[in-house]
């Protein structure tokens, strides 16, 4: 609840407080923007707690709490849960993999992909992905298809459940109305900041590179014979609660069913780093190295 609080304060400062300040002090008020940014692992951390109905008691309430946070995030919160999910079901899978180079795509071409993707497009397609459930449904079907298209048993059935969900009439209902929430939200912030715009802007571009870098850390170079297709890292303890734990990732994936706060319990001390990448934010950057393997 403390951590919930800290995000939530959070939040009102960018939303209402921060442009107050940027108004009556100038750019002396620009520090504001260095917590909400170290913040924003915690912030993703919350949605993902709700995704998985452990963030409050009463699962209504944690997932009604969890989208309110996903829309102060811009996020769509049905599919972010739902891609996760499928992330836990099928990690590693050929549509799991931006860090694999396909070989169907120019090699120069799928490393500006892979660049833009670790640099915030991850973020920056979530964000738009909600458009898709403007198109009408057998489109947008069309495209999901399409776009995951596989000739393996295990691609194939990925492809199905995607395309289900794209067609689903509740869910596409739900992303659209959350989506609009979050434009009409923001739309409202911008013209509030006035000429401090610029501020909300930077600080909103560099959540979404933090969490673009954060999104497949875990599993970067990973190969699939890895215990939980996962690492773990080190991380000082200062760090531990703002990365809500995310350190331990693999420990996450071998046990989904427990809350954040459980997991540093059940870490042995000689295992709570994986050999490969003993520090958390030192394997944040070794992702531009390029592309990772797969076997």
């Amino acid at each position: 609840m403390t951590l919930l609080g800290v995000v939530g304060t959070a939040v009102l400062t960018q939303l209402i407080a921060w442009p107050f300040l940027l108004r009556h002090w100038g750019a002396s008020a620009l520090w504001v923007a260095v917590p909400l940014v170290v913040l924003t692992p915690a912030h993703w951390g919350l949605i993902h707690e709700s995704i998985h109905g452990r963030l409050l008691e009463q699962r209504r309430l944690s997932e009604w709490v969890g989208r309110a946070l996903a829309i102060a995030l811009a996020l769509p919160f049905d599919a972010v849960r739902f891609g996760h999910l499928m992330h836990h079901r099928f990690t590693r899978e050929s549509y799991d993999r931006p860090d694999v180079h396909d070989g169907a795509t120019p090699h120069v071409l799928a490393s500006v992909g892979y660049y833009a993707h670790l640099l915030g497009g991850m973020y920056l397609g979530e964000v738009a992905l909600p458009l898709l459930t403007f198109l009408p449904s057998t489109w947008a079907c069309r495209l999901v298809e399409h776009k995951l298209r596989s000739e393996e048993p295990t691609g194939r059935d990925i492809q199905r459940m995607f395309v289900a969900f794209a067609g689903n009439k509740e869910r596409r209902t739900r992303i659209r109305r959350d989506w609009m929430l979050s434009v009409a939200l923001y739309g409202c912030v911008f013209y509030f900041y006035g000429a401090w715009w610029p501020a909300l802007a930077v600080t909103m571009v560099l959540r979404g590179i933090w969490i673009s870098l954060a999104d497949n850390l875990p599993h970067y170079d990973v190969t699939l014979d890895e215990e939980g297709r996962a690492r773990n890292f080190r991380a000082p303890a200062i760090w531990r609660p703002v990365l809500m734990n995310h350190h331990l990732h693999r420990l996450h994936h071998q046990h989904p069913s427990l809350p954040w706060t459980a997991l540093p319990l059940i870490a042995r001390p000689a295992s709570e780093a994986s050999a490969a990448d003993a520090g958390y934010f030192r394997a944040a950057l070794r992702q531009f190295r390029g592309f990772g393997r797969v076997r």
